[in-house]
């Protein structure tokens, strides 16, 4: 896959405490991990260090399947950053997971930025990787189902 986003973005990495590093290294093997109470078996995102529905802090980091269907999109014609003047419009998606206990996850769809978008069209996850002087990433982009 060509690159999605241009050259100068900031590169994302990990908090400082470690807390969203299990799902950064997962997208390197090109792996989605959530966590998962192993409590009481809700899932959660956006990484914390406790459960959302029993307080509990015995998260386990769990692969799911990078698919699901739009839950709600927003066509982006102004940059959230300058590097982003020449890439707009762009669609952000937010995704909804089935196999995660519906867990809702953020991120561009590719393809045509005027496409029409359908609220619970099936998308699946791509891996975009990338590199910088000092660091390697990988992020999570979504496309249709059908692509």
């Amino acid at each position: 896959m060509s690159r999605y986003l241009p050259d100068g973005l900031s590169i994302p990495v990990p908090e400082a405490d470690g807390l969203s590093a299990p799902f950064w290294n997962g997208l390197k093997e090109e792996k989605v991990l959530v966590q998962r109470c192993a409590a009481c078996g809700e899932w959660q995102w956006g990484p914390e260090w406790l459960c959302h529905s029993c307080h509990s802090m015995t998260l386990d980091w769990v692969e799911v399947v990078p698919e699901g269907r739009i839950f709600s999109w927003q066509r982006s014609w102004h940059p959230v950053n300058p590097v982003l003047a020449g890439a707009v419009p762009y669609l952000v998606v937010l995704v909804e997971l089935p196999g995660a206990g519906n867990i809702r996850m953020l991120g561009n769809l590719l393809g045509d930025p005027m496409q029409d978008v359908q609220i619970g069209a099936p998308v699946k996850g791509v891996f975009e990787h990338g590199t910088n002087a000092d660091h390697v990433f990988t992020l999570l982009q979504w496309e249709a189902a059908s692509a």
